[in-house]
Parts: structure tokens; sequence; C-alpha cells
């Protein structure tokens, strides 16, 4: 299960970006050709959160579907179905432009106030 590590990396990423603070949302582009189921990838983020500063954070998935540009006849659009051919001329000679990805496009930080309405007190 590949997601496991995603979740790890997604998990790590956050965490280092937050500096100590709690994260709210992280947002992840996944491409549809990276094959991630994003119920395995929801449960594993849960998981390898727990403890740390990302434990409360939703996880937002964005599934970017497969495009790509024809180098026979230069057409660009989505593609369909595996295996990737162009929808114009049925060429195979496709270059991918999306579906690829795997990013964090987004992490939400939650702000200290807690701790600086502790301080400044009555």
């Amino acid at each position: 299960m590949h997601e496991l590590a995603i979740a790890q990396a997604i998990v790590d990423i956050a965490v280092g970006h937050a500096r100590g603070r709690p994260v709210a949302r992280v947002e992840v582009r996944v491409g549809h050709l990276r094959q991630v189921v994003p119920d395995a990838l929801a449960f594993s983020f849960e998981l390898v959160a727990q403890g740390t500063v990302a434990q409360a954070a939703e996880l937002v998935l964005e599934e970017v579907p497969p495009a790509g540009r024809c180098r026979t006849c230069g057409a660009q659009g989505p593609l369909d179905a595996l295996p990737l051919c162009c929808a114009a001329c049925g060429g195979w000679d496709v270059d991918v432009t999306a579906g690829e990805e795997l990013l964090v496009d987004a992490i939400e930080i939650e702000e200290e106030t807690a701790m600086s309405e502790a301080v400044v007190g009555p």
C-alpha cells in the first residue's frame, strides 16, 4: 500500500511548515495516473498524523484527470482511457500534460491565539 508512504510524506511536509502550530487543513492534488486510492490515503493520513500537530487536520484531495498533447496531430485535451491515445486522431504518441501530479497544494495552519490570550490575561 503506497498510500501509507505518501501520507507520511504529506504529514512530514505539513509538520515542517507548521513549526509547532496546529495544522487545520492540508490540500493535495493527486493525478489520476498516480493510481492513489483516496479512501486509503485518507485513512493512512489519519494514522500517521496521530501525535503530530497535523492530527486534527482535514485532508482535502483534488483528483486531476489525465490530459495530454498529441505529437502527431498537435491536438490537446483530456485522455479518457488507458492506454492513453489521442482523441482526435487515435495516435499513441502523446505527451501527458496533466494527471501525474502528486503535490501538497496548500496548508492551513492555526494561529496560536489561545496561548496569546493566556499571556495577556487580566
